[in-house]
């Protein structure tokens, strides 16, 4: 069985085009994974009030037959390999991919919610989600 996951990807250090491709290239070698549709690069204003530079983001449907725990492991993995550390809250990345939705799954667990809560907050994220939901529609 497969599910449908989007993923957000974001970077605001470094090659941050680079950081994105790699990270998309990445997901889309996962096992049992393929990428349906993607959205176009965006750039945002940093969130959390720290001074940084601005972000590249972009998001990706993917239809997946991992759980997403285990999704959510590999995606963790990918930012490591793109050398991602994980220091204080909104501090500036190499490459961030966060797990945004799981088809209709509802989970509020300490190292994992879904759907993901910053969906309701961030703009780019809403209408990002909005254009993959329309291209997966147009595609059936």
């Amino acid at each position: 069985m497969t599910d449908v996951a989007f993923i957000a990807l974001g970077s605001n250090l470094g090659d941050r085009a680079a950081h994105l491709a790699f990270g998309w290239a990445r997901i889309a070698r996962l096992p049992s994974t393929r990428i349906l549709a993607t959205t176009s690069v965006e750039e945002t204003a940093p969130l959390g009030g720290l001074e940084q530079e601005p972000y590249l983001n972009q998001m990706v449907a993917v239809e997946t037959g991992l759980a997403p725990r285990t999704l959510l492991a590999h995606l963790h993995a990918i930012e490591s390999e793109r050398g991602r550390v994980r220091t204080e809250r909104w501090a500036p990345r190499t490459l961030d991919l966060d797990l945004v939705q799981y088809d209709e799954m509802e989970v509020a667990d300490a190292d994992l919610i879904l759907p993901h809560p910053g969906l309701t907050n961030r703009d780019f994220w809403q209408r990002e989600a909005l254009q993959l939901g329309e291209l997966l529609r147009g595609c059936t």
